[in-house]
Formats: C-alpha cells, sequence, structure tokens
C-alpha cells in the first residue's frame, strides 16, 4: 500500500497493510520562514518515514495578524510560547477586531508553507494535514486567558462579535488550504476540556464556531479533530464531522476501545508524547503493544496525543517505528 491507502483504510476500518503511524514537533525559529519551514517538514517526514504529514506550524500563528506579540524563546527549551503583547485588553477591545486577510501576514506565511510543502511531496502520495486552531482556542490567546472573565463578567455578546470576525478568517483559511491540496484540517481545540470551561459555555461559545470551520473543510477526507488536554468534552466532539478523532490518549479518558465504540471513527493517538521526550522506551512499546492488543490494528493512526516537547531524541523518535513493526509482525 502506498501511505495515502493505509491512511484511508484506517480511515474506512478495512485492514490496512500495516499500523500507519506518524509523528510531529514544533520547528521554533524555522516555523517563521515559509520556505524553511517546508523544507523541515519535507526532512521529519523523510527521516522517519511517517504515514501522512501533519504542518509543524508554531501554535500562535492564528494570532499574529490581530495583533498579538508573542515569545517564542522558551519552545526549544521544552517550553511553550507565550503571548507579551494583546490588543484585548478589556471587553470593549473585542468590537476592535476585524477580518483578517489571508493573503498577507502570518496567515499567507502558512499558506505559502503548505503550498511548498505540498510542491515537495507531489507524485509521493503522503497525505497532508494543514493545522488550524478553533476559533474560541485563537479567542483565548488573543485575549491573554482573559476571555473566560469576559464571558462571566456578563460581556459575553462582545465576545460573540469577535468569534465571528475570528472565524470568519479561520473558515477563509482553512478553504483555502484544502483548495491548495491538504487532504484534511488537523482542527486543534484546545478549550474543550471541563478543566477550562463549562460545557453549556462550550456549547455556546465553541461549537457553533467549530462546526462552520469544519464546515469549510467539507471537501478534505483526511480532517481531524484535535480535543487538547485532559478530562475532554468527549460528550461533545465524538460527533463531530470529522473523519477521524485524536486526543491524549492514554493519559486522559476515554480509553481506546471505549472511544471507537461511541464514535465510530478512527482514532489518531496511543502513543504519550513525554514518554518519547523522556526516553521511556519500555513504556512506548508496552502503549505500542496495548493499541494492538485493543484495536488489532483497526480504525487507528499510531501516533502521540499531541505535540512532542523538546528536547528532541532522534534514536527515540527511531524506536517508535522500529518497535511498532516489531510488535506488529509479533501480531501478525
Amino acid at each position: 500500500m502506498t501511505k495515502r491507502e493505509r491512511i484511508q483504510a484506517a480511515v474506512k476500518g478495512t485492514k490496512p497493510d500495516k499500523l500507519p503511524y506518524s509523528l510531529w514537533t514544533h520547528l521554533p525559529g524555522i516555523d517563521l520562514d515559509p520556505a524553511l519551514l517546508a523544507e523541515k517538514t519535507y526532512e521529519f517526514y523523510k527521516t522517519y518515514d511517517v504515514d501522512f504529514i501533519k504542518t509543524m506550524n508554531n501554535g500562535m500563528y492564528p494570532i499574529e495578524d490581530f495583533g498579538c506579540e508573542i515569545d517564542y524563546s522558551e519552545i526549544a527549551k521544552g517550553g511553550v510560547a507565550k503571548v507579551t503583547k494583546t490588543p484585548v485588553k478589556e471587553a470593549a477591545d473585542w468590537l476592535k477586531l476585524t477580518p483578517c486577510p489571508i493573503t498577507e501576514g502570518s496567515l499567507a506565511r502558512e499558506l505559502t508553507s503548505l503550498k511548498l510543502l505540498l510542491e515537495k511531496t507531489k507524485g509521493e502520495d503522503v497525505p497532508v494535514l494543514f493545522t488550524v486552531f478553533s476559533p474560541i482556542t485563537t479567542a483565548d490567546k488573543i485575549s491573554g486567558k482573559t476571555m473566560l472573565t469576559h464571558i462571566r463578567e456578563g460581556q459575553g455578546e462582545l465576545v460573540k462579535k469577535a468569534l465571528d470576525i475570528i472565524t470568519e478568517t479561520t473558515m477563509a483559511l482553512t478553504a483555502e488550504a484544502i483548495r491548495l491540496g491538504a487532504d484534511g484540517v488537523f482542527f486543534a481545540s484546545q478549550m474543550s476540556s471541563y478543566d477550562s470551561m463549562t460545557a453549556e459555555e462550550y456549547l455556546e461559545y465553541g461549537k457553533p464556531y467549530d462546526l462552520k470551520v469544519l464546515e469549510a473543510a467539507k471537501d478534505g477526507w483526511f480532517n481531524t479533530i484535535h480535543a487538547h488536554g485532559n478530562n475532554i468534552m468527549f460528550d461533545i466532539l465524538k460527533d463531530y464531522p470529522v473523519s477521524v478523532f485524536n486526543w491524549h490518549a492514554g493519559e486522559t479518558l476515554p480509553e481506546l476501545d471505549e472511544a471507537f465504540l461511541m464514535t465510530g471513527k478512527c482514532l489518531m493517538g496511543g502513543l504519550k508524547r513525554m514518554d518519547i521526550t523522556n526516553g521511556h522506551k519500555n513504556e512506548i512499546q508496552n502503549q505500542i503493544y496495548d493499541s494492538f492488543k485493543t484495536l488489532r490494528g483497526l480504525h487507528q493512526i499510531l501516533t502521540p496525543g499531541c505535540v512532542i516537547r523538546y528536547p528532541l531524541d532522534d534514536e527515540m523518535l527511531a524506536y517508535v517505528k522500529r518497535v511498532k513493526e516489531y510488535i506488529e509482525g509479533r501480531f501478525n
């Protein structure tokens, strides 16, 4: 099978020739240069021979054009990016947001990188997922984490007006990514956790806008939701119109077989990312074994639950594929 055929089999629930897998990380510094990002993403794909490519954009790209400034210096040390300047300091500032054109700024940069990556992979039959963020995730980042305070202080209508703007921008970005040739979007939902919001809040401020973005991606066959963090709102997300469900499997519920029973979707996950970062080989071996034992190589793409944090260990990344193939051989 080609990589595309392998992923398509997993999505359809037919047995692939072998369990597809992939890995991804951040590329700090590199990810602000579209040509270099495309080149290094392609090199990563070739080095680890992954079965699909997830674009490794920096996690703050959607908020740059809205007027935010970001400090990326901690990523290479294992940390995260931090917003150092935001246009939303008080609730009334939500009304100042205007749609961002996808032909300039950070959004154009990401689309340019995607286009270059697709040119590099042309003829290789490897699927590419373009990373987009849910509107409420973007709003939370734009506000420097004050969005929920505004909502809970009775300023939710102002937030909704901004969400309309953010959604319009995200829909345009998403539709263009699919038009360029991405096989789907990796829809990162970082606020759909009971640790972040209540279910009622997410149903009002999250889901309606999520569905609009996913509608813009409807021509993608490999659309994937990434439910970020612990204690996810599985009951809300499980029926989203996507082909694949990704979450921090093994770190937070549901378990693999439970998730398949409830969604009927292809599952993406099975590996604990910090065990990769920390070089825990026995744990990674056990997670791969447990994945095979539970799903028998069906309805699954073996991946981490989220981005692999720094410091990266080349030998440990290569170990994932090596032990997957060994365990797979024992089951077959």
